[in-house]
């Protein structure tokens, strides 16, 4: 019963502040009650959520009572059965805690952000259905289930990113975000095909169950044999690169800043984007199986981390530092996944929750006191102005870079010692560049706390007079995500990734006994465990260097190196080439199917052709209607010496 209110809670809530924006628009006074009432069902409804979401952590995961609640049978169709159930095991514990404990606190903090909306009632169902899917996604007992959250947290990131619809950026970056996840979601659903394929059923238990037998099963794809699990684990994989924005399918990412500032957080930190980590760890049983689907997990997730760093660093709007940060992170806790360190890629997302919705939060309390400005250049010289907000943006860039005793610490630091100890090629691959990307988060972290807190006032002096510290509702949210960046990686660390490991997460999670990077990750040399806290210093002092004591030189580099600065700048040129490769090409074949194909032959042959044919006839016909009488005398004069002449050549022949 409980994991039922927390799941269907959010939905209540949705529903409910949904009627609210249905209901006829009345006077200010009235319309703020209704507001209220909305925040007031919503908020509600994701704190009972949570609160649920802790008592099913403690019965399920620190005591065991893993289960399955059937609710009922949802398609029975021939050797297809799926029934609606909620499986709640470790796995699903971790996430509902992560999912509805950040989402609470994204939906008590937009009570203030969004305090002067036009829309609040309409905006907080739509943060509550994000929830609810996201919920869905989390608890599903099989394939089909787990599309329908897949594609439902899809649909709440449109309508939530271009929530403020009257903003061609915003639709725009929804329309965006929606078809690149269309792209990846196309490769998900083929592999939930191949998959029913191959073992004849979508639900978990069975398929995790006769793995074992199908383990050099072959699929006939395009005339050719291939690894019936590679097949399936590639596909299934390649959704998880559109939801989790890695490389290829990344571009979806910066461009969701255009929705509110709560919105990027519940998008970054708990919902969509943990969407792929979680899929990939369910689904260990099936990638256990395939090395070469481990391996592009792997290479991909390295790549993604090392790739997005580098962008972050050069980034001007605070928001979108951040949200290629992000980008960043979701590339560390792939390569765990592609290592088989599952339990420390879970552990990173966990932890990451937290830190990076207190980072976003804390970014749209900036935002907030700068009167809507979002470039960093235009900001500085603030920090004794919201001093609260200050210290907790400190707490959210400690965890981030790594540095202890914060909770980024505990994880990212398993995740690197994890890739030294798979002792592969491409564990060595994903080490190595984890660690160059450790080096650059801590520097452009740094970067946006000196750019935005610190240093002479940029902004003008109208906006510097303005500036003040967020009010209550928008502070204990960040202050309770702060005490999650701060403890999260020590309490659960032993649970999680330590010695009670195996104990902990018990079969939600499957590694075979050939695949030991989590067991080697204990015992690695002092240097590996030093190396991440090394460079992450290292990444500071850097920043203060080029940003506090020696501001001149950031410049002086992009001058001197203007082709690396554009290149990096221009995020790599990926919006470039998609738009070359895809999109125009797209819009050129679309503009003349619909001009020549539709407009030429179809309606010129079809529709209108006809009715062009029967205008023109008509036209002729009515030239012949002149309403002089001497022409229809002659008409019928002309007529009577036809009819005579043919009936005197009938007669004569």
């Amino acid at each position: 019963m409980i994991e039922i209110l927390a799941v269907f809670l959010p939905l209540v809530g949705a529903a409910l502040a949904g009627v609210i924006v249905f209901m006829p628009q009345a006077d200010k006074h009235k319309q703020h009650k209704m507001d209220t009432l909305a925040q007031w069902i919503t908020c509600t409804g994701l704190v009972l959520s949570a609160i649920c979401a802790i008592i099913l952590f403690k019965d399920v995961a620190l005591d065991g009572n893993a289960r399955v609640t059937e609710l009922f049978t949802w398609i029975d169709s021939g050797s297809l059965e799926v029934s609606w159930a909620l499986r709640v095991d470790q796995l699903t514990s971790v996430m509902m805690i992560v999912v509805t404990g950040v989402s609470a606190m994204v939906h008590i903090y937009s009570c203030g952000y969004m305090h002067h909306d036009k829309s609040i009632p309409r905006f907080m169902s739509y943060l509550s259905l994000f929830t609810y899917f996201m919920l869905m996604l989390i608890t599903s007992d099989n394939l089909v289930q787990l599309f329908f959250g897949w594609e439902g947290v899809g649909l709440a990131s449109y309508l939530l990113i271009g929530f403020w619809y009257d903003r061609p950026s915003a639709n725009s970056a929804a329309i965006k975000a929606f078809v690149v996840n269309r792209v990846g979601d196309f490769g998900f659903a083929l592999g939930i095909f191949a998959t029913f394929m191959l073992f004849d059923t979508v639900n978990l238990d069975t398929i995790f169950e006769a793995v074992p037998g199908k383990a050099d099963a072959t699929l006939n794809v395009f005339g050719g044999e291939f690894h019936a699990l590679t097949v399936c684990c590639l596909l299934l994989f390649v959704g998880a690169m559109g939801k989790s924005a890695q490389l290829g399918l990344h571009t979806w990412l910066p461009d969701a800043m255009e929705g509110p500032t709560p919105v990027s957080a519940l998008i970054h930190a708990a919902t969509m984007v943990t969407a792929g980590i979680f899929m990939v760890a369910r689904l260990s049983p099936m990638f256990e199986y395939s090395e070469v689907a481990l391996t592009v997990v792997t290479i991909v997730g390295a790549s993604t981390c090392i790739f997005a760093a580098t962008i972050g660093c050069v980034q001007n709007d605070i928001k979108r530092v951040i949200a290629y940060s992000t980008c960043s992170q979701l590339g560390y806790m792939f390569f765990a996944c592609g290592v088989s360190a599952y339990s420390a890629g879970i552990f990173h997302l966990m932890t990451h929750g937290f830190f990076k919705a207190l980072l976003f939060l804390g970014a749209g309390s900036v935002i907030h006191a700068m009167s809507d400005e979002q470039d960093m250049r235009k900001m500085g010289g603030i920090w004794k102005h919201i001093k609260v907000t200050y210290i907790l943006m400190w707490i959210g860039s400690l965890a981030l870079a790594g540095i202890p005793p914060f909770a980024g610490f505990y994880s990212k630091d398993i995740v690197l010692e994890a890739a030294w100890g798979a002792h592969t090629g491409v564990g060595q691959y994903a080490f190595w560049l984890g660690i160059t990307a450790a080096f650059l988060t801590a520097f452009y972290s740094w970067r946006l706390l000196i750019m935005t807190f610190h240093g002479t006032p940029r902004a003008d002096e109208t906006t510097m007079a303005h500036v003040h510290e967020s009010p209550m509702v928008m502070v204990l949210p960040l202050v309770v995500l702060a005490a999650g960046a701060c403890l999260a990686g020590v309490l659960a660390y032993d649970l999680m990734v330590g010695h009670h490991m195996a104990e902990f997460w018990g079969k939600s999670i499957v590694v075979l006994e050939h695949h030991k990077a989590m067991e080697n990750a204990h015992h690695v040399p002092l240097w590996v465990k030093l190396l991440p806290l090394v460079v992450g210093v290292a990444g500071i002092a850097m920043a203060y260097v080029f940003y506090m004591f020696a501001p001149g030189i950031p410049g002086a580099i992009a001058a001197r190196f203007q082709g690396i600065y554009q290149f990096l700048l221009n995020k790599w040129y990926f919006d470039e080439l998609y738009d070359k490769v895809f999109v125009k090409p797209s819009f050129y074949l679309g503009r003349n199917l619909w001009k020549t194909g539709d407009g030429t032959l179809i309606d010129g042959l079809g529709p209108d052709g006809v009715s062009a044919a029967v205008k023109n006839i008509a036209r002729r016909a009515s030239a012949l209607q002149t309403g002089y009488l001497y022409h229809y005398a002659f008409a019928m004069l002309a007529g009577i010496v036809v009819l005579v002449t043919w009936y005197l050549l009938t007669k004569a022949g």
